[in-house]
């Protein structure tokens, strides 16, 4: 298996987020699943945002681009053969101000990409090309925008995120929310935690059973030819 894994947050070794996500890896390498890590920073990393140029070469066809346009392209084309070349992706990331990290933003922006990451069916429907990808979220958020609480309303991120990827062809992805953090006493931000961790374990150990059922598949079928 082969997991693109993107960290979005500013605060680096202080972020949940990033601890989360590395727990996450580490509970698929506890239940044996063996795969290959494409890792993205993108406060480090960060995609170029859209310009007026790269705006008009995107929607030129490729054969009409001048070179000019297929440099400016060249930063999102890397980007988008890394997602397509992923067989999972795991994007982690906090809430900021309600919505995503505008490092994440960019993301997006340059993964967006027509005639590559989508396309344009005969009967002029969209068709994502990130159908086969197993797709993760783990957030974490200052307030409580659980179900029921006050701020519920306010949670744009998590929208945002499945409009994007399901533009992207991302029918049914996961997400991991640990909630509330900043602004909570730190009872509450442990349990939030430890709620976190423990949905982590829970997909890690599904993503561990598919791969398996995937792996003996595979042998069987080698097994099948070589009879």
């Amino acid at each position: 298996m082969k997991i693109m894994h993107v960290d979005a947050s500013a605060k680096r070794e202080r972020s949940n987020s990033r601890a989360l996500s590395r727990y996450f890896l580490e509970r698929l390498r506890d239940e044996r699943v063996e795969f290959e890590l494409d890792y993205l920073d993108v406060t480090l990393d960060t995609p170029p945002h859209v310009t007026e140029a790269f705006a008009i070469a995107t929607y030129k066809a490729a054969h009409e681009r001048t070179p000019a346009m297929r440099a400016t392209l060249a930063p999102s084309d890397a980007l988008c053969a890394r997602l397509l070349a992923a067989d999972a992706l795991v994007f982690a990331m906090p809430m900021y101000n309600w919505s995503m990290p505008s490092a994440f933003k960019a993301f997006i922006d340059s993964v967006t990409r027509t005639g590559v990451t989508y396309v344009h069916a005969e009967d002029g429907s969209i068709v994502g090309q990130l159908g086969r990808q197993k797709v993760l979220f783990i957030t974490s958020r200052g307030a409580d925008l659980r179900a029921g609480s006050p701020y519920e309303s306010m949670d744009a991120l998590t929208p945002a995120l499945r409009a994007a990827f399901g533009f992207l062809g991302v029918a049914r992805p996961t997400f991991v929310d640990a909630q509330p953090l900043q602004f909570a006493d730190p009872e509450a931000r442990a349990a939030a935690l430890e709620r976190a961790r423990g949905e982590l374990a829970e997909v890690a150990a599904q993503w561990a059973k598919d791969a398996h059922v995937t792996e003996r598949a595979a042998d069987a079928l080698c097994q099948a030819d070589a009879e």
